[in-house]
Order: structure tokens, then C-alpha cells, then sequence
């Protein structure tokens, strides 16, 4: 038989005029039909009904399978590929948390009792120090061993997994060389211990509940009398437990003459946030309220002395017109002798 005739009778009674078949393009076995003149679903100028219809169908459900958008839906990620870009966005927050925020660090001694116990760990404030602040009396601060205070106190070995914690901020690090103890005297101040005390700052005394439970303020033995006067740009610290503190007391043959520079001091000790039962503020005491300025005798000897010259200057004026006025003429400077 020959090829079959593509398309409908043209209705005349002659033979019908074979046409070559054309070939369909790959892409129109998945796109949707034209309806023709009648409405009717299927190939342009006849073919089958029923085909028509399934091609229909096909169109249908590969609209359904894009969806409104267009796009086939994506794939929701898996949460354990997740986890791993979790844990390293949580690792990057927090050495930044420690760098300039708040870092935790652990107590290893007893020279701060009772305000600090051995194992306490504290949360230091490292921000404000990055706007310029400095050292106040009465804060706790951290600070790194300005020379060699602990140079014969044993110091922990961590393990790998301590010192990754640690330099991330997870965990207090075990291997800085640092120290805690409270300011007493900042640039200016004057401190001095006498007998077994009280601490004088400035030639105030201090009344200091926060010292150890039978301790007294100043200690009698070599390096606990003393009077000195804080470089600008250091500060004088002690220990809450003052028989038991090697602090700037007992460094004053050191390079730094036991001051402690500004630039050592990592923070401020704002909370005792471990273990839960020990947690706790570390205020400033009210002791360190009062006037202790070093700065408050030169003001009130500046007021002071304002009277006293205001009353020269008027006598130096009065001296220079007496001469000028001469007998009953009472004109300045006109008046003549005789």
C-alpha cells in the first residue's frame, strides 16, 4: 500500500491527492494541542479524537508538576547538611562575643575570698575598654601578668579540646598568664597602710567589708607597709584576702614597682555566672563612693587662695593712687609739692 494521506477529503469527487507526510517535531509530542475551528482538542485538521484528548492531559499535569511560579519546586536542604554551616556561624559568633564583648574566665586561687572562691568563673566586660575606658577604684578586673607575678605558680596543661574551646571563648582559657584583683588606687592617688590599718587612699580611710573574714586591711610584714603614689597610667591592686594575695604589695622590686600598667588590664569583672548557687553582681563598693579625687586638696587650695589675691591686689592698688591725690586740690596728679 502506499503512505497514507495526511488531512480531510476536499470534498470533491475526484481521487484524492496524496500529499507527502510531515515529519512532527520532537517538541510538539510534549506541547499542548491547538484547538481547532470546532473547539474540539487535537492535531490541526483532524487525527484522532481520543489522542488529542491524552495529549491534553499530559499538557495538564506538567502545569500542575511547574506549579504558578513556573518552576519546579526546590528541594528542601537536608538538616544534617545544614549543620555543619550551624555549628561554624555559632563558632564565629562566639569568638567574636569574646573578643569584644564578654569573655569567661575561670579562678584558680583564694586571694580574692570571699567576693571570688577558687573554681568561681566570672563573665569580664571587654567592650568598654575598646571606647577608651579605664580602671575605676573598687572594680575587679582581670588583667595580664605585667612581670612575672606568676612565675612560680603551676599553671594547668589543657588538653586539645580545652584550648580549642578556650580560644574560642567556650570556655575559660587555661593557659593565660592572668590575674584578678580589685583597684584601689588609680593615676594620682596615694595609698598608704599603717600598723594593721585601715587602707588610706588619698589620706582616706576605707571601710572595706568585702575583706576577708579575719583578715585586717594592711598587713604587718615586709611589703605590707607602705605609702606610694600611682603613676598616671597604672593602678595599685590587692586581694579581697589580704593575708593570702601576693598582689602590687609584694611586686614593689619588680620593673613596674608592683603598678600594674592600663594597657595589661583585659576587663572589668561584671558577674559571678558559675556555678548556678554562687551567681552574683560584683558591684563597686560604697566605701569608694566618698570624695577620693587626688585632685580635691589643689581645688580647695585654688579657692582658697583666690581671696588672698584679690586682697593684695587691692592693697598693691591702694599704695599706688595714695601718693597721687596732694593738699586740698583733690585732682590725681596735678598737685605740687610745698
Amino acid at each position: 500500500m502506499g503512505d497514507l494521506a495526511v488531512g480531510a477529503r476536499s470534498g470533491q469527487d475526484g481521487p484524492e491527492e496524496q500529499r507527502p507526510a510531515e515529519p512532527v517535531p520532537p517538541a510538539a509530542e510534549d506541547a499542548v494541542p491547538a484547538e481547532s475551528d470546532s473547539g474540539a482538542p487535537g492535531l490541526a485538521g483532524g487525527g484522532s479524537g481520543s489522542s488529542g484528548t491524552g495529549s491534553g492531559n499530559s499538557g495538564d499535569d506538567a502545569e500542575q508538576d511547574l506549579g504558578e511560579s513556573g518552576h519546579k519546586p526546590r528541594k528542601q536542604r537536608s538538616f544534617w547538611k545544614e549543620l555543619p554551616l550551624l555549628i561554624g556561624i555559632a563558632l564565629v559568633l562566639a569568638l567574636l562575643i569574646k573578643t569584644f564583648l564578654v569573655q569567661a574566665f575561670s579562678i584558680p586561687s583564694d586571694s580574692m575570698q570571699h567576693t571570688l572562691e577558687q573554681g568561681d568563673r566570672v563573665l569580664v566586660d571587654k567592650l568598654t575598654p575598646w571606647f577608651g575606658s579605664e580602671p575605676e577604684r573598687g572594680e575587679v578586673v582581670v588583667f595580664h601578668d605585667p612581670a612575672d607575678w606568676l612565675a612560680n605558680e603551676p599553671i594547668a596543661e589543657p588538653n586539645p579540646a580545652q584550648r580549642v574551646l578556650g580560644w574560642i571563648g567556650l570556655m575559660p582559657s587555661a593557659n593565660e598568664k592572668d590575674l584578678i584583683k580589685r583597684v584601689v588606687g588609680v593615676g594620682g592617688d596615694t595609698i598608704e597602710c599603717k600598723g594593721t590599718g585601715p587602707l588610706k587612699v588619698n589620706g582616706k580611710a576605707l571601710d572595706e567589708p568585702y575583706v576577708y573574714a579575719g583578715n585586717t586591711p594592711c598587713t604587718v610584714d615586709e611589703g605590707g607597709q607602705f605609702k606610694v603614689t600611682v603613676p598616671t597610667g597604672k593602678i595599685w591592686v590587692m586581694g579581697d584576702h589580704r593575708q593570702n594575695s601576693l598582689d602590687s604589695r609584694y611586686h614593689q622590686e619588680d620593673k613596674n614597682q608592683g603598678f600594674v600598667p592600663v594597657d595589661n588590664v583585659v576587663g572589668r569583672a561584671i558577674v559571678v555566672a558559675w556555678p548556678p548557687t554562687r551567681w552574683n553582681t560584683l558591684p563597686i563598693p560604697d566605701t569608694f563612693d566618698q570624695n577620693l579625687s587626688a585632685a580635691a586638696p589643689g581645688a580647695l587650695g585654688l579657692v582658697g587662695a583666690v581671696p588672698l589675691v584679690l586682697w593684695r591686689r587691692r592693697r598693691a592698688v591702694g599704695r599706688t593712687t595714695a601718693p597721687v591725690t596732694v593738699g586740698n586740690s583733690g585732682v590725681p596728679g596735678s598737685g605740687t609739692a610745698g
